[in-house]
């Protein structure tokens, strides 16, 4: 039955009020479930009749339903060809018609679409897209030009491949000629209603969705009809850099207005140009050389300008970082020209800058930490000055030395021109990238960093009263970016100063003193040894730990308690670098992170907050489980099992992983009975629907399946675990994961608990083999062969193995072995997989009917391979996995699509033979006693079967 609009409109209503929001959720999940939902959907956003936040809140749900529900990983479509047809009939009718925030969201599920079907499914949709151009309707055309530019969007961050090309020339083939034309079309419609306010906005928002798709377009190759019009398009371009009309101009200091938002879209394209095509643009570049320097040394302070401040300077940038043109600023005078009029006035602080220090301060931190203020006058002004210091770095130097100088006598009585020389001097002094492990790794030369931090900067982090919040931030900054640059001596001074303002009432001090403490705990030489190792922290991590979650605890909302997750980053590093150094105080941080995953699990808003958390609780098990089992089993079974009852699927990836983790640390004796009850849900099909939860749900299913054989077996779950491992491996993108379930199994059971289903296996793996198998997929099977191989006391072994693949067909064994098994045994990278195959292949030698009777050649192929490992005998370190732990940079991007692996959690190389410490002279004692087992046949078939070179390398280990 079809889904009822009045019934899901109520619903979406519904979700929009906190109190019913889940419930609500799930109710619609339910109503997902039945045929036309997505038209149902659709048919409420084209209602006129209904509220607006209605018809947006179904636009949002269409968008996540085409997200989830459109087509499964191999493209196939997962709703009706009906369905699909009408969506696309309707969509974009209905997107042209929509307000804007309805049109925005429609736009990302058009690009959703577009993204498995366009264009081969689709290949209407640019005709279809010109024939709605409007020569004087600019409504319609902002609306056709926002399909376009939310599909030819999607090509900016690809890498180049035919099939992307193939687009993009059906693209130029079909929709070039006629954007051109409307190009055209605009220009002159702009200049007809130049005194007719609407009509000329309306102009405006086509051209500046026009400037985008010319970006779109030219992301990878300049289009031929561009290069053909490249001089009248450069006119255009130029002609509207320059273009000022009162009537479109704002009132407001915050609001941008139309004109400054193509002049900054043209700003963006003139950067692209610069860089990819100077060889056709060079002879355009000038007059936007001079116009971008005319409009950046004439534009006001209001944040309304920020944007095109920050993109002429970017295109400037992108002139500096050209050899033909850069010399246009290699001149004394036009430096300084450029400091004063240019930089100057760019980075020094403004009031909007210390209302959002005051008012919005996580926001501040974002934009002034993460980069996230590419878009800022000061972050752009740097890039500008650092560009220009690549290149002249001795001018360049010596100009900004003078300002740094000037502004420094001027910051003993104003602080913000103290502020104005560090930020000045930190533009200077670091050279390339600052990178998120190190800071800065490389400095001019011709400054002195730690000088310049006893002399103008120390007092300022360690004063306990007397200076601005913003002087403290500076400083801790300073630190914080030129930490690579201070040795242990100078650091073990700075550190104890720099945690005392975590004491700071100030929230931006505060996070700012813990993000540097964070980043100073992560700090390691090329060798991989700690800055600040366990020992020195160790004393003061109790009250550190204290301190954090009383600043994070201090917020019961839950939005507003997971708002700053450098708090939460920090406790994760601090639990990374004391390992089990936690033990002591453990009932006491894990009490508090339950609190805070209790807390959280109500409105899951901030993705890096929850990511760090998880981290802190799996530093917490890796290294406290093996001697603290009970309390994190006292502890943490209830939370977790309320989030898989609850449903709080953002958290569930994470909790799996916790268990996986929790069940490998733990003492056998130690492992809580609740895993038994876990196994239904984890074996029920529903937790493996959400693709997020895929590798998740294989981790901690890999973990349980060893410790839970003897349960599995009796309660008959074995099939189940089967036909999880069935279904992972039909999907290319789990395929490889299908064999961590396989190995688990392999390791758990004998083979008669194996014996009917094995047959089943192999044909599996073989019919995926006989494809195109990828290389990933090639390695883990010769893996998972040598397990099988290697394991000849548990009853397996490769006779086994082939006895098994003679029940499909007799000749099967000898086509896969060699491709598929010598060829990618050498492939093998890790340690702990070669020496499996070493174990493999001498009892293949010494043990195996099948390869002493009847394959000769496979049994002297076999040698040659042996050989070859031995020649670099693998070596297990024991106790492997205690390397550092870094974290994943976590983008939001695709947030609740995609899993993002907890680096505590991560499965350790598992070593399946311990016991042989020594390759090679295991692999000699089992050669010899084998020998004599078999009466001399080992030693036979060396004679006969083997090149003299062989016999001879082979011989040391039969002696």
């Amino acid at each position: 039955m079809a889904a009822d609009i009045g019934h899901v409109s109520q619903l979406l209503n519904a979700t929009l009020d906190p109190s019913q929001h889940r419930k609500a959720e799930n109710a619609l999940k339910q109503e997902a479930a039945r045929p036309q939902y997505s038209l149902t959907l659709l048919n409420i956003v084209s209602s006129d009749s209904l509220p607006v936040k209605t018809r947006l809140a179904a636009s949002l749900a269409f968008k996540n339903f085409i997200r989830s529900n459109y087509v499964d990983e191999e493209g196939n479509y997962k709703i009706s060809q009906d369905e699909v047809q009408t969506i696309k009939e309707q969509l974009i009718g209905l997107m042209i018609s929509s307000p804007p925030n309805v049109q925005k969201q429609l736009g990302e599920a058009i690009s959703v679409i577009a993204d498995s079907d366009f264009w081969r499914r689709w290949d209407t949709l640019t005709q279809e897209l010109v024939s709605r151009f409007s020569s004087n309707d600019p409504k319609t055309n902002v609306g056709v030009l926002e399909v376009a530019h939310s599909i030819f969007n999607r090509w900016r961050p690809l890498n180049r491949s035919n099939e992307l090309y193939i687009e993009i020339n059906h693209v130029v083939n079909t929709f070039g000629q006629p954007f051109v034309q409307l190009l055209v079309t605009t220009d002159r419609n702009i200049a007809e209603h130049v005194n007719n306010k609407d009509a000329l906005k309306g102009w405006f928002e086509t051209l500046d969705l026009q400037i985008r798709i010319l970006h779109d377009m030219s992301s990878h190759d300049l289009p031929p009809i561009f290069e053909e019009n490249l001089g009248s398009i450069s006119e255009l371009l130029h002609k509207y850099l320059t273009y000022s009309n009162s009537l479109l101009a704002t009132d407001d200091a915050d609001e941008t207005s139309v004109v400054d938002t193509v002049k900054a879209g043209i700003c963006e394209l003139l950067e692209l140009y610069t860089i990819k095509y100077d060889e056709d643009f060079s002879k355009y570049v000038q007059p936007f050389i001079t116009s971008a320097w005319n409009l950046l040394t004439t534009i006001g302070t209001d944040t309304k300008y920020d944007n095109l401040v920050s993109k002429s300077l970017h295109f400037l940038t992108a002139v500096a970082s050209t050899a033909d043109h850069a010399n246009v600023f290699n001149d004394e005078n036009v430096l300084a020209q450029i400091v004063e009029k240019v930089i100057l006035p760019n980075v020094a602080l403004r009031e909007s800058d210390i209302e959002m220090f005051e008012d919005e301060p996580i926001e501040f931190i974002r934009r002034d930490l993460e980069g996230s203020d590419t878009d800022s006058r000061r972050r752009s002004s740097t890039d500008f000055l650092r560009k220009l210091q690549e290149r002249f770095e001795t001018s360049v130097t010596t100009a900004v030395s003078k300002y740094i100088t000037h502004y420094l006598a001027q910051g003993k009585t104003d602080w913000k021109a103290k502020d104005t020389a560090v930020y000045l001097f930190l533009s200077i002094a670091a050279k390339g990238a600052v990178t998120q492990a190190q800071g800065v790794k490389t400095v001019n030369p011709l400054v002195n960093v730690v000088e310049f931090f006893e002399q103008h900067i120390a007092q300022d982090l360690m004063a306990t009263d007397g200076v601005e919040p913003i002087s403290k931030v500076d400083a801790i900054k300073y630190l914080y970016t030129f930490r690579s640059q201070l040795s242990k001596e100078q650091w073990t001074v700075a550190i104890k100063p720099l945690i005392q303002n975590l004491n700071s009432s100030n929230y931006v001090v505060y996070t700012y003193a813990a993000i540097a403490v964070e980043r100073v705990l992560f700090l390691a030489d090329d060798a991989g040894n700690q800055m600040f190792p366990r020992a020195d922290i160790e004393p003061f991590a109790k009250d550190l730990l204290n301190h954090l979650f009383k600043l994070i605890e201090q917020e019961s909302n839950a939005a507003k308690l997971q708002e700053n997750e450098f708090l939460m980053r920090c406790v994760m590093r601090i639990l990374i670098v004391i390992k089990d150094g936690a033990s002591p105080m453990l009932d006491s941080v894990l009490t508090h992170l339950v609190l805070i995953t209790n807390v959280m699990k109500h409105n899951p808003s901030n993705p890096r907050f929850y990511y760090y958390h998880f981290e802190a609780m799996g530093a917490l098990v890796r290294y406290c489980a093996a001697n603290n089992a009970g309390i994190f089993n006292q502890k943490l079974w209830e939370p977790f099992n309320l989030i898989l009852t609850e449903d709080v699927t953002e958290f569930i990836p994470y909790i799996f992983q916790i268990l996986a983790q929790l069940l490998e640390s733990s003492p056998p004796d130690a492992i809580s009975e609740n895993y038994k009850n876990l196994l239904g849900p984890l074996l029920a099909a529903p937790l493996w629907e959400t693709r997020g939860n895929v590798p998740a749900c294989v981790r901690l299913l890999s973990a349980v399946v060893p410790k839970a054989s003897g349960h599995i077996q009796n309660d008959n779950q074995l099939e189940a675990v089967l036909g999880i491992f069935q279904k992972l491996l039909a999907l290319k993108k789990s395929e490889c994961q299908a064999f961590d379930i396989l190995d688990a199994i392999v390791n758990s059971f004998a083979p008669s608990a194996l014996d009917k289903y094995f047959g089943t296996i192999i044909q599996l793996l073989y019919t995926k083999l006989q494809g195109s198998p990828a290389d990933s997929f090639k390695i883990r099977f010769a893996r998972f062969y040598h397990l099988v191989s290697a394991r000849l006391e548990a009853g397996y072994g490769a006779d086994f193995f082939i006895k098994q693949s003679d029940q499909i067909d007799d000749r099967a064994f000898a086509q896969v072995y060699p491709p598929f098994v010598m060829a990618e045994t050498e492939k093998l990278a890790k340690p702990v997989d070669r020496k499996t195959a070493v174990v493999s292949l001498t009892k293949t030698l010494c043990d195996s009917q099948v390869f002493s009777e009847k394959f000769m050649k496979g049994w002297a192929n076999t040698c040659r391979i042996l050989l070859s490992l031995l020649a670099n005998p693998p070596a297990v370190a024991a106790g492997a996995g205690d390397e550092i732990i870094t974290e994943a940079s976590v983008d939001d991007i695709g947030f609740g699509m995609t899993y993002t692996a907890l680096n505590t959690c991560k499965p350790l190389a598992r070593d399946d033979f311990p016991e042989i410490q020594n390759v090679t002279s295991w692999v000699k004692e089992y050669v010899v006693a084998a020998n004599q087992r078999h009466n001399g046949a080992i030693a036979n078939f060396i004679s006969q079967r083997l090149p003299p070179e062989q016999q001879e390398a082979i011989a040391q280990y039969i002696r």
